[in-house]
Parts: C-alpha cells; sequence; structure tokens
C-alpha cells in the first residue's frame, strides 16, 4: 500500500511541476510580446491571452497584472491618436484586472502603480474637470507605491513622465522631468525581479528620454 501511495505522490508531483513549467512557459511568451504591441488591436488581443491565462490561474495575481497593463497600454494609444472619449471604457476594463489581481497580492507597489496609471486615463478624459478626483486619487496610489518599494524603478519612471509631460504653470519642468528619467535609469540598472514573470517593463522608455539632447 506504501508503495502505491507513493507512486501517486509522485505523479501528482510531476503533474504540478509540469503544470507550471507550462504556465511559466505561457506567460513567459506573453509577457514578452508587451514590447513588440503597438496598435490598439495588439494590446486588445495581448489582454485577451492574459485574460484567458487568468481564468485558469485563479490564484496567481501576473495574469490578472499583465491583462490590466495591457488595457492600460490600449489607453496611452488612444491618447496618442487623441481619442480621449474611449478612455474611460479602457480604464474601467483594466480596473476589473487590477481589482482582480489586488485579491491575490495585497500590497503591492507594482499593483499600485497600475491604479493609479488607470485613475491618470480617466482624469485625462477632462483634465479640468477631473483632476479633484481621480488626479488626486492617481496621486495617493503613486505615493502608496513608493512607501511599499522606494526601490521600484517603475515608480520613479511614472514620477519623471508626470513632472514631464505637466505645463510649467502647473507644476511641471523639463529639467526636473529628466532628472527624475536619468534616477529611474540608475534604478533599473540596479533592479532585478523576484521572479522571471515579474513586472521588468520601462527600462527602454527611461532609456529614451535619457537620451535626448538637452534643450
Amino acid at each position: 500500500m506504501k508503495k502505491y501511495i507513493l507512486s501517486f505522490a509522485l505523479v501528482c508531483m510531476s503533474l504540478l511541476s509540469f503544470a507550471q513549467a507550462n504556465y511559466e512557459k505561457i506567460m513567459t511568451e506573453k509577457i514578452a510580446k508587451i514590447e513588440t504591441c503597438k496598435t490598439l488591436e495588439d494590446f486588445q488581443i495581448l489582454a485577451n491571452d492574459f485574460q484567458r491565462i487568468a481564468d485558469k490561474e485563479t490564484t496567481k495575481w501576473l495574469p490578472n497584472y499583465y491583462a490590466a497593463f495591457s488595457y492600460i497600454q490600449k489607453g496611452r494609444v488612444l491618447m496618442r491618436e487623441g481619442k480621449m472619449g474611449d478612455l474611460d471604457a479602457v480604464a474601467d476594463q483594466a480596473q476589473k484586472y487590477i481589482d482582480a489581481a489586488e485579491s491575490i497580492e495585497k500590497e503591492n507597489s507594482e499593483i499600485h502603480l497600475l491604479q493609479k496609471m488607470i485613475y491618470s486615463l480617466k482624469m485625462m478624459v477632462n483634465p479640468q474637470e477631473r483632476f479633484m478626483t481621480f488626479g488626486m486619487k492617481a496621486q495617493e496610489e503613486l505615493t502608496k507605491a513608493e512607501k511599499l518599494n522606494p526601490n521600484n524603478p517603475r515608480v520613479t519612471l511614472i514620477k519623471a513622465e508626470d513632472i514631464y509631460f505637466t505645463p510649467e504653470q502647473y507644476g511641471g519642468s523639463k529639467t526636473k522631468g529628466m532628472e527624475m528619467f536619468k534616477a529611474a535609469l540608475e534604478k533599473f540598472n540596479s533592479f532585478k525581479p523576484k521572479t522571471n514573470l515579474d513586472p521588468n517593463w520601462g527600462k527602454e522608455e527611461a532609456e529614451y528620454f535619457v537620451s535626448q539632447p538637452t534643450k
């Protein structure tokens, strides 16, 4: 009997190991696609892919995180195209997945940072009317993200973006923003994600801004 119990346990362990390896393989492939996505359709397809993984891997926060991130990136494409009226719907989709991620993984700097970015999308629909609501909420989430992990380079990157792109009359500064991009890049150079699947985006953006000629 002990022999059969041991054999059954070994089979279960093998199946679990296989499932974990398969999950990591699929996630690695999908995460790599983030860098190659350019269009609204690209990011929508990627969000759908992460959603399907999340539906199967209900105890893991990262598939939901990346689904939310894909929608946020879709929102950034909409902003570049001037389609501000479409941001609410995209932000609401991202919110659904970041809520799911946070229900699994509490007090995570990366999750709070995405929450900040979602609120920023909502604010950009009408900055003058929404700053006191979504703008303030975005700042609160950024503060939480930084408090949870002061060394998170993505927090510094997003702070740099905010300062760099905010008009000077509202407290922005190209010079201060550039200084923060440099600080973000320094953090990226020493940053190591906890696992191969954990968030590791943003370094190329920091490098791009740092490489720009000083005006």
